[in-house]
């Protein structure tokens, strides 16, 4: 006999990410979609209807997790070329890479991952590089990416130094990794599992310029059954400027609901903690507002240009000033009924002035916040930081997504991966419990967000961010089955305890992507 459903779940704690609350409910799905929710139990006749039936008593079932800021590519440097994690000394360092290249006979630069510092003499590596590739650029990174060993020629070809040895200065080599297709398939297998593993059904990532043959490789996996993650891709020019030829060309090719072309990304101030946030008022103790110099005008006629097509843009920006001179920027695109019609967004907001985040609430401007970004550090280290840079007084405006939340911006979450992986359950302990490493008190605990909030953030609000909230972000009956379940009911665990749970299970399109083992 046919079955209706091919799958039902029955929770006794579901977070339709409409209400504010769970409650105990069940979801019918059939092939992709949830063809009914209900609360209550499912009868009988539904029960022998489904093909598959999944209880959850102590469990959160809620829908899948969206992540509007990531790397794929940043992550992937983590495993390129040759592991050199074990080395010590140039012999076995030599050892090892003549292995590697004996065995993969790279056409281009030798890479190599797993560099510890601590262990292998950057020095000394330099050395043993430059005796035994003086014509073969090769590249070691380090195991936090922080920088790299790298030769003569490898500077020469790729125009980076290990004092810059960051993705906005080696995208030069990303065309080499990003088209060796052994490499990246795996690599994009296991990104995959760990997004889903973290009840990751969507991301928005960034790829530099063109993606350097990436989409390629996306179009390949826009319909194979082994996508398991919904990818929605921005150009972050860094090696040229806008491409909006290029950005046509990706919103015509990808039209599915699985992976598609989102707009454009782009860097405007640093960190606050190097004096390279840009601050409406000088830092503490010193006569200037911001140590770099940032292209405001230039980043204005690239977003205006854009928006002029639809197309959307997302810009980075951590100090006061730069979140205003960004609403600024936004406030002179295109509006429909007062609102952003192509849905901009600010992406980390670190500090900021609250009429600022009043007059991007006014016109419908969209955060991507980093609600684990306390977990870098100790929460001692975070408040001196604080204190040595703008002082306490203007502190209070740290981190504080709760004006941001009453002042009607579509909050969303992200974590500029690698920088972070994705976590909910840390999220409910830094950002609505407001803890931070190292101390028992919570830290501005008035700038804290609800766990509902927060869930609608990392859910519906990351949807509505790629403008995708009609088909999902939500468990409701007609939208496609994306949904993440805890181990744990996390709208009713204390914040401390919270940052335990676990994912045990992950639905992407219906269709079971991960299951915690044992």
């Amino acid at each position: 006999m046919n079955k209706k459903y091919s799958m039902v779940i029955a929770a006794r704690h579901l977070f339709d990410g409409v209400s504010d609350y769970e409650s105990e409910g069940y979801l019918c799905i059939t092939g992709s979609r949830i063809v009914k929710k209900e609360n209550g139990v499912p009868d009988a006749e539904t029960i022998r209807q489904a093909e598959q039936v999944l209880y959850f008593d102590e469990e959160l079932v809620m829908p899948g997790i969206v992540d509007t800021h990531t790397f794929f590519t940043g992550y992937a440097v983590f495993h390129l070329g040759a592991d050199v994690s074990g080395v010590t000394d140039n012999e076995s360092g030599l050892k090892v890479l003549k292995a590697y290249d004996t065995e993969k006979k790279p056409s281009g630069a030798l890479f190599g991952h797993g560099w510890n510092p601590e262990k292998w003499s950057q020095q000394e590596g330099e050395r043993m590089l430059e005796a035994e590739y003086p014509e073969k650029p090769v590249i070691l990174f380090a195991a936090d990416r922080s920088t790299c060993i790298m030769n003569r020629k490898a500077s020469e070809v790729y125009q980076f130094t290990p004092d810059t040895c960051y993705p906005e200065k080696y995208f030069r080599i990303m065309r080499e990794y990003l088209n060796d297709r052994a490499f990246i398939e795996k690599e994009f297998a296991d990104y995959m599992y760990l997004m889903n593993s973290r009840g990751v059904t969507t991301v928005k990532e960034m790829g530099f310029d063109d993606f350097y043959g990436f989409t390629d490789f996306l179009k390949e996996m826009e319909n194979s059954d082994a996508l398991h993650l919904r990818t929605f891709f921005m150009s972050q020019p860094v090696g040229k400027r806008m491409d909006l030829e290029h950005a046509r060309k990706m919103r015509d090719l990808f039209t599915g609901d699985k992976v598609r072309f989102s707009g454009f990304n782009c860097m405007t101030d640093g960190t606050i903690a190097a004096r390279k946030g840009d601050l409406k008022k000088p830092y503490e103790n010193e006569t200037f507002t911001c140590s770099i110099a940032i292209p405001y005008e230039e980043i204005g006629a690239d977003v205006l240009a854009a928006d002029a097509e639809g197309f959307r843009w997302s810009l980075h920006a951590q100090g006061d000033g730069a979140v205003g001179k960004i609403a600024n920027i936004y406030d002179k695109c295109q509006k429909v009924n007062g609102k952003l019609k192509n849905r901009h967004a600010l992406t980390d907001m670190e500090f900021t002035d609250p009429n600022d985040l009043e007059k991007l609430g006014d016109m419908g401007a969209t955060a991507e916040l980093y609600f684990q970004i306390m977990s870098l550090d100790s929460g001692t280290v975070l408040i001196e930081t604080i204190e040595k840079t703008i002082g306490m007084e203007r502190g209070k405006y740290y981190w504080n997504r709760r004006k941001m939340q009453n002042s009607g911006i579509c909050l969303s979450g992200a974590t500029d991966l690698p920088l972070m992986v994705t976590s909910v359950p840390e999220s409910v302990y830094y950002s609505c419990g407001g803890y931070m490493d190292g101390l028992e008190e919570p830290f501005q605990k008035e700038n804290t967000l609800s766990v509902a909030e927060l869930l609608k953030a990392w859910t519906i609000g990351g949807q509505k961010n790629i403008g995708m909230e009609e088909k999902l972000g939500t468990l409701e009956t007609g939208k496609l089955a994306d949904i993440a379940v805890f181990d744990r009911n996390l709208l009713q665990t204390d914040a401390r305890e919270a940052k335990e749970a676990e994912v045990v299970l992950t639905i992407m399109d219906g269709s079971i992507v991960y299951t915690k083992k044992g």
